[in-house]
């Protein structure tokens, strides 16, 4: 009798492990889908909040050019921080505001560095002056940078799960073993020898 139940329990949980597939690759796609729409809504967001930030503070306030970039820079990647903290990427790890926003400092600025380097290497190697050659190779580095950021947040700066802290077991030290004619076993310091 238990031969036969063996292939319908065997079908079972096949269809049970099936089953636990398709379920989690609809919670996969759906988290998936959360974070790359809200991913793409806070990054509309954030660039215009950069383009009118940038244009009050240097059309208004008359601050310098540079100056009014980089407020407007870092006004809208604090938002956008916040904003991918605790909508995009809510159901991720949290490991820490400081880690996580220095890190999402430095995706970005090597995504910045990236994009200014495409633009450059058009601009001035190529010989290219067209602003419509130039604003194809700046779209070109946002779209790299944009999917650079986009994996680079996933993987480094909101994980899915926060990493293990290291454990400290403080300094190992074995105790001398012996001599060939007694072979003992080599036995941490702090361990009395004979206890295990």
């Amino acid at each position: 009798m238990a031969a036969r139940d063996y292939p319908v329990r065997r079908s079972i949980d096949q269809v049970q492990w099936a089953e636990s597939i398709r379920i989690r690759l609809d919670t996969t796609w759906r988290l998936l889908l959360k974070e790359l729409s809200a991913f793409g809504v806070v990054g509309g967001v954030c660039f215009v909040i950069d383009v009118v930030l940038f244009q009050l503070l240097y059309a208004h306030v008359e601050l310098g050019a540079v100056t009014a970039k980089f407020l407007a820079t870092v006004v809208s990647m604090t938002v956008a921080y916040f904003a991918h903290r605790y909508w995009s990427f809510s159901h991720r790890a949290r490991t820490g505001l400081r880690r996580e926003y220095l890190l999402f400092a430095a995706v970005n600025g090597a995504t910045l560095a990236l994009n200014l380097g495409i633009v450059a290497l058009v601009r001035y190697p190529l010989a290219q002056e067209s602003a419509l050659v130039l604003q194809v190779a700046n779209i070109a580095g946002i779209a790299a940078g944009t999917v650079i950021r986009y994996l680079s947040y996933r993987r480094w700066v909101f994980p899915a799960v926060a990493p293990a802290p290291v454990a400290d077991l403080g300094p190992v030290v074995a105790a001398p073993v012996a001599g060939p004619a007694n072979r003992q076993r080599t036995q941490p310091a702090d361990v009395p020898h004979g206890a295990s």
